[in-house]
């Protein structure tokens, strides 16, 4: 028999919960909870992981709910009233109810229905609440729609947001402070390396646009993709057909959407292609990936002039911004590099799990929408952050060691390239092998290997010219 304080325990707790009911029966849900028995059941079905899906996701969730409710009662299928109930119950959502009411986990049923409905439910919630009517979570909030079709709308739809919003206003400064950087730098001259080995002098302003060019390149890739994250699987419903939706949903729906948003999206040519695949956002996820190739590269190279100070390269001398060791006293670590490299490799990983979930369009859907969904946002969102920290607190502060890489740009023997078109690369091979094995300078040891004046060799032999390319005379 249950003693009185454990009645009153029991009492307590059911005093948290209400119950709600769907399809299934009755489930309990919590008192403050704003969604319904779905959503609960998935909160039981799935306790996989931490991760619940983005809020930038949840965000083009409702606004299709949104548009929908503008677009249904525009076609006369949903009551002015209530559809004002649901477009104020999106309006009305807070960062809180963001951050609380949808707790479904990423790894769900792979077509988001859970995510859909948790949507629906909580708009339902809301708007019942605030309007006094009864409205229901599928046949109002969800009218002309299907999970198909609203998760890989919002796939696109919150990709295109983000990737406008935040990794191209990045990529444009990053961009900016290298260009900056590099008019910064002027004329210096330093030797190039390929193979990590000496080669032929280039100037730091060369370097340095190199990096430029790269993520210029890559944020006129990633511009390209934005069209195909326009056409929209909205209007399609389960498979493409577009069963239950009235034949002008798709088109009247793209042009609120956009109006909301302030897009310019419009139906896909081929529902049946934009529900069985990912395809779009598979490309969009490549091209973030190639960035974080990019990213990677400009880190490492960073972190290799910096090397040292007295052992290493450097070249140069990134902002201090922390101490580097528990143990050694001093010792300042390049931070910034190496957090946007593990930025890049998180980036690499996600475009694998986009790559392989993008092959899991059975038949009439893809079945892991989802993991696609939390892993490109992910990806953008990373790469913008990674780019605008790699611009404002490594590349824009850091100095150049002049007297450094003078010092190993006069003994750099590979300078004799020049002498190849005046005395051939055999001899030029011996003047080097002799330099090297010296360790004297390559003016000394060619002057003394060749019938040319000191003042001929100079000139051949200036890194100034030579980072200019072409071909070198003494004339």
């Amino acid at each position: 028999m249950q003693n009185k304080s454990s009645q009153v325990n029991r009492s307590a707790a059911d005093s948290e919960f209400r119950t709600e009911e769907d399809s299934l029966g009755e489930i309990k849900v919590p008192q403050q909870a704003l969604y319904g028995a779905q959503t609960q059941r998935a909160v039981e079905n799935f306790p996989v992981s931490d991760y619940v899906m983005p809020v930038a996701f949840v965000r083009a969730v409702v606004a299709i709910k949104r548009a929908a409710a503008q677009t249904n009662v525009h076609l006369g299928l949903l009551d002015s009233a209530i559809a004002d109930a649901i477009i104020q119950a999106c309006d009305s959502l807070t960062d809180e109810d963001y951050a609380q009411q949808f707790p479904v986990d990423v790894f769900q049923t792979g077509s988001g229905t859970s995510t859909n409905m948790n949507v629906n439910e909580v708009l339902a919630h809301l708007a019942s609440a605030a309007s006094g009517l009864s409205i229901r979570a599928n046949d109002h909030v969800n009218m002309c729609q299907s999970s198909n079709d609203v998760i890989p709308t919002a796939i696109h739809l919150s990709a295109l947001l983000a990737i406008q919003n935040e990794l191209l206003p990045a990529l444009v400064h990053l961009s900016d402070v290298l260009d900056q950087k590099a008019e910064e730098v002027g004329e210096v001259v330093k030797t190039a390396r390929t193979h990590l080995m000496d080669a032929v002098p280039i100037t730091f302003s060369q370097e340095v646009s190199a990096w430029s060019a790269q993520i210029k390149l890559c944020r006129a890739r990633l511009e390209c993709t934005l069209p195909r994250l326009e056409l929209l699987a909205q209007g399609g419903t389960a498979v493409g057909t577009g069963l239950n939706a009235h034949d002008e949903f798709a088109q009247e729906f793209a042009l609120r959407l956009g109006a909301d948003c302030g897009i310019a999206p419009r139906p896909a040519e081929n529902p049946f292609a934009a529900i069985s695949s990912q395809d779009t956002a598979v490309e969009v996820s490549g091209q973030v990936k190639t960035l974080a190739v990019a990213l990677m590269k400009i880190a490492n190279d960073l972190r290799w002039m910096n090397s040292g100070p007295l052992a290493g390269f450097g070249e140069i001398s990134l902002p201090t911004l922390q101490p580097g060791s528990s143990i050694m006293p001093g010792k300042v670590n390049p931070v910034i590099a190496e957090s946007t490299a593990m930025v890049a490799a998180k980036i690499i990983g996600n475009d694998t799990t986009v790559t392989v979930a993008g092959q899991s369009g059975n038949f009439q859907l893809n079945v892991m929408l989802p993991v696609i969904a939390f892993c490109l946002l992910e990806s953008i969102q990373l790469a913008a952050s990674a780019s605008r920290l790699l611009a404002d607190k490594a590349i824009s502060g850091f100095t150049v060691n002049r007297l450094r890489m003078q010092e190993a740009l006069v003994r750099n023997p590979i300078l004799v390239t020049a002498l190849n078109p005046v005395i051939g690369y055999a001899r030029a091979a011996e003047i080097a092998k002799l330099a090297y094995q010296a360790n004297r300078p390559i003016l000394d040891v060619a002057e003394e290997m060749t019938e040319l004046s000191r003042a001929e060799l100079e000139k051949l032999l200036d890194p100034s010219r030579l980072s200019g390319g072409g071909i070198v005379s003494g004339d």
